[in-house]
């Protein structure tokens, strides 16, 4: 097993433990669901309280494991295998064994932190190159086959079961407090994914450039790339300076760029990912 693999094991197993902590710890105790197997899971439990929640996460991802195997191949069946395995046992081991309660009983507090919980659990598992092997497999295999984004499959799936959890609690409000453990878990979810990284995209148009270069170099010490345009309105060639600055030093440039060109035209927008040989700068 090299580093990478390594790596991606131990992001399965810190998201699998994310996931069973958010959904014991939040979500089961105050009545309030997420979306996929687990969902389901939460309202199985609900209706037949005397078999465990880990049994029925594991029960529930038998059909969509072998749909996994079906269409994806035998390494997407063991990784997706051993999260179903460890969510189950670590769900088990927290709720019968250790026996934690509810850390809140604020139902919103519940929702919220519940979501955050499972989002850092999918996250995670994402990262590890696996999946939770619940309705998201659906959701890819549906997409292969018809025009339906899989997004948009496991949304209507979720929407099945946020309402299925009406019958099964008799409280609608507890099912729009799950509709915003999803959301939550949702942008939870993107962070994971995509980072926050803490740099800024900025585009300078000056007619003092070359200062500006150097002094971006050497005072923010960050490199960019010089791009050539043409006004919308006059037609005159334009210089930008397009460059990735720590949020940090977005003050020091405003400096700087008072200093040496006044008349300068500056544009700051958030950068969602960096990817890439040397993506730390541009």
């Amino acid at each position: 097993m090299n580093k990478t693999q390594l790596k991606h094991y131990i992001f399965i197993i810190i998201g699998s433990f994310c996931l069973s902590f958010g959904t014991v710890a939040f979500l089961s105790p105050n009545e309030t669901i997420t979306g996929g197997g687990i969902g389901i899971s939460i309202l199985l439990h609900a209706i037949f309280p005397s078999i465990t929640l880990g049994f029925f996460i594991a029960m529930v991802s038998i059909p969509f494991l072998i749909l996994s195997y079906i269409y994806f191949g035998k390494y997407y069946l063991f990784k997706t295998f051993i999260v179903v395995i460890l969510l189950s046992s670590f769900t088990d081991i927290l709720k019968e064994v250790i026996k934690i309660e509810a850390i809140t009983n604020d139902i919103l507090l519940a929702a919220i932190f519940g979501g955050i919980f499972i989002g850092l659990g999918i996250g995670f598992i994402i990262k590890g190159r696996a999946s939770t092997g619940s309705t998201s497999v659906v959701g890819e295999i549906v997409a292969k086959k018809t025009k339906f984004k899989a997004s948009e499959v496991l949304l209507t799936i979720d929407a099945f079961i946020m309402i299925a959890s009406i019958f099964v609690y008799e409280d609608i409000d507890k099912s729009l407090y799950s509709l915003l453990s999803v959301y939550v878990g949702m942008k939870v979810l993107d962070v994971i994914l995509t980072g926050r990284p803490s740099k800024k995209i900025v585009n300078i148009v000056s007619t003092n450039v070359e200062v500006l270069k150097e002094q971006i170099r050497d005072k923010i010490e960050e490199h960019g790339t010089i791009l050539t345009g043409i006004g919308l309105h006059q037609k005159q060639n334009k210089t930008i300076i397009y460059v990735a600055v720590d949020a940090g030093k977005i003050e020091l440039l405003r400096d700087l760029i008072r200093k040496y060109d006044k008349d300068a035209f500056m544009i700051i927008s958030e950068a969602s990912e960096f990817w890439g040989r040397d993506s730390s700068s541009i």
